[in-house]
Formats: structure tokens, sequence, C-alpha cells
């Protein structure tokens, strides 16, 4: 195959030696060799040179201006051309089908070489990475607590300019199985529950772990609710989505499962998702006790501690230096009582008028819930009125319509 091909190459070199030779042989200057597919090799003879074509030449093809020409040494050398084109054609389509052949018995074999070079690769490329970020080999167990030591996310700290700050996890089927994060936008509480989840994954598959320590407890599956999302094309919304997934787990985790849910309950109303919160984290708790991990703005959450066995608060370290906040990145005990929503924004842009006014409001609207809360705490439980007991003194059968009318209005005098 190769001498054939190389008789085409070395043919383009005689074929201009050719050219050149006869140039100077018959002092036709704009003599030239040229190729086409009806006529083959030719040479070329502007009109102004015909008297001096030699009588050797045969006349192939008569143009406007000028005639194309063969010779004897032209069709030796055509012939050797083409037929090695023609040859090495015939040749390479032999050998292809041959090699097809060869390929098409042994393609279990090549399987099993891909399949062994793309595990090895995958385990270089872990091992690789557990030296350079200075993982450690997590410690294995069938079941009991999740604890890790300094944990860290891989991806993040691999693309972050900043250092990592790391944070451990505790978590068990008793009084530490459920995690109540709250913090302000951007502080960190997604990202810590995905490395959690992360850390979980890469030690099950065989991985060492980004993290100081760690002891993972095998889990069935990994459950999560993170992020916003619709379905527009089949009519779902954003809270619907929500709801679906948040379904899903409800239904299918087990006390093995791990699970991570971030703001359940943010695409409705305040106290609409409030109420959807509290339930799925009583109902995590107490009937699935699965593992989980549950960030979220709703502070009134935080009150769950203390109340449902194995609930414990934590929250994201923030500080609030000269009107802005620093993010400290440090999970802590305890639950946040702010959002820190405006100071956000206003890092992320939003024109200083707008977050002004923002503040403004905030702060008329946490005045008006607190006299609303301190009514409501004030208002002995004694002096509320019992209907029952009022109802049962009377017989309502026996009121005339005037009576009740003045019944009722006396009650609204008397609890107003």
């Amino acid at each position: 195959m190769d001498e054939l091909r190389s008789v085409k190459e070395r043919g383009t070199t005689l074929l201009a030696q050719l050219e050149a030779r006869e140039r100077e042989r018959t002092g036709i200057r704009t003599l030239k060799i040229g190729y086409n597919r009806v006529f083959g090799y030719y040479i070329e003879v502007s009109n102004s040179f015909k008297d001096r074509v030699p009588y050797t030449y045969t006349r192939k093809q008569t143009l406007a201006n000028g005639e194309r020409y063969t010779s004897e040494e032209l069709k030796a050398l055509e012939n050797k051309i083409l037929g090695s084109d023609d040859e090495a054609a015939r040749l390479q389509e032999h050998l292809y089908a041959e090699l097809m052949e060869i390929l098409c018995k042994n393609i279990p074999v090549f399987q099993r070489v891909a399949a062994a070079v793309a595990w090895l690769d995958c385990l270089v490329s872990l091992a690789t990475v557990a030296k350079e970020r200075k993982y450690c080999r997590p410690v294995l167990k069938e079941e009991g607590e999740l604890k890790i030591t300094e944990g860290r996310h891989p991806v993040v700290e691999a693309i972050s300019k900043e250092r990592f700050v790391p944070n451990d996890c505790l978590l068990d089927g008793g009084e530490n199985r459920t995690m109540i994060i709250t913090g302000p936008n951007m502080a960190g509480k997604s990202t810590y529950l995905r490395q959690v989840a992360l850390i979980v994954l890469m030690a099950q598959i065989g991985s060492f772990v980004p993290a100081k320590q760690a002891e993972i407890p095998i889990c069935d599956r990994i459950f999560t609710r993170i992020g916003a999302s619709d379905n527009l094309i089949l009519d779902r919304s954003t809270f619907m989505v929500e709801m679906t997934e948040v379904a899903n787990i409800l239904r299918n985790a087990t006390k093995n499962s791990l699970l991570i849910l971030d703001e359940v309950g943010r695409g409705t109303s305040t106290y609409d998702g409030l109420s959807i919160a509290w339930s799925v984290i009583e109902h995590l708790t107490e009937k699935v006790r699965a593992k989980t991990l549950f960030a979220t703005h709703y502070h009134e959450l935080t009150e769950l501690e203390g109340k449902l066995d194995g609930v414990k608060n934590y929250k994201i370290g923030v500080r609030e230096i000269g009107g802005t906040i620093v993010f400290l990145r440090k999970i802590v005990r305890g639950g946040a009582s702010r959002s820190f929503g405006v100071e956000v924004a206003s890092l992320a842009g939003v024109p200083a008028e707008v977050t002004d006014r923002a503040k403004q409001i905030l702060r008329t609207l946490e005045k008006t819930q607190g006299r609303r809360t301190a009514i409501v705490e004030q208002e002995p439980e004694e002096e509320r009125p019992d209907v029952q007991a009022e109802l049962a003194e009377l017989d309502v059968n026996a009121l005339t319509p005037l009576q009740a009318l003045a019944i009722l209005s006396e009650w609204k005098e008397k609890w107003k």
C-alpha cells in the first residue's frame, strides 16, 4: 500500500520534471501539463506557439486559445500514476474489510480492555486527587453515626480562590439525627449540605474523602431537595416540582438514608411554607428517622429543638461590621435570628435607595409583628370567651330572632 501511494507522490515530481524538459526542448514557455477526468493527462500549448509543437505530439483536444496534446512519454507516466491510484483503492478496500473482520471477532476482548482501562483511570484519578488534596481514608461501617471531622467540599475547594473553611458533621439514629441549619444567604448552608452528601458518596464508591477524619455508615440512598426549577411543559410550577421531590423523599426514605433538604416550603406563602416545613421535619424525625440536614430561613423551626427528640440547631457564623456582613463559613451550635437578606441584596449590587427603603420597611414589619406577639402573649388564658359554656346556659331553640340578635350584640361588646 505504501509503495502504491509513493508512486503518486513520485508521479507529481516526474510530471513537473517532464514539463520543465519539454519547455526547454521545444522553446514553448507557455507549455504546461494538466489533468482532467475526461482526457487524463495532457500537454497544453497556446495558439501563439502552435508552430513550435513537435511532430511527436498527438493532438487530444482543441480549445479556443490553444491545443492539448499527448506524447508517448506522457502516456507511459499516466498509466503508471493512474494505475497505482486504482490499485491502491482496491487494495485499501481489501485491507479495510480484512481489518474489520479481525476486529469483529475480538469485540469482547476490546470491551474487557476498555473496561479495565476505564477502571484503572478512575482509580488513578481518585488516588491522584486524594494525594494532592490531602484526603483521608474513611472508616466504613454497616450502620451507626455519620461523623466527619473538618470536612470540605471537593469541587468548591478546588476552584475557589479563597481558603476553604472546613466543618464537622455528626449525625446518628438517636439524639443527632436531624440538623436544622439557619443563617444568611450566601453564608454557605448549601455548600455544607452538599459537601456532606459528596463525602458520603465518595466514601461508598471507594474513594478517599476531603476531611481530616471520617466515619461513614452505609447509606441505601442519598435523597436531595435543592434548588429552584420548574417544568412548565408538564404544567408544573416551581413549588409543585419542590413538593413532588419532597413527596418522593417522604415515601421512599428509610432510617438508613441520608437526606439533604434546602429551603423546603419557600415557593408558597410564608405560613403555608412554614407549616409544610415544620410538618416535614416532624415526619422525618419521628417516623422515618433518617439522617437529615435541613437548611432553612424559617427561624421558627429552631423551636423544634427540645420539642422533638433528635433535632439539633446549627447556624452559619456571621459578623455584622460597619453596616455590612462578613461570612465566617463556620457551622456552630444554635439558631440564627436574622437572614441578613437586605445586606446580601446590597452586596449583590442592588441600588442603595432600594436597600435603604427595604430596611425601613423591615423595621416597621418587625415592630408590627412584635406588638401582635406581645398582645397574644399577655392575654390571660382565663379571660378568653368560653362560647360553649355560654351556649349551654341558653335554650337556643326557644330564642326569637330579636332575642338572638340582642345576645350577639351583647357578646360583641363584651368580647371585642
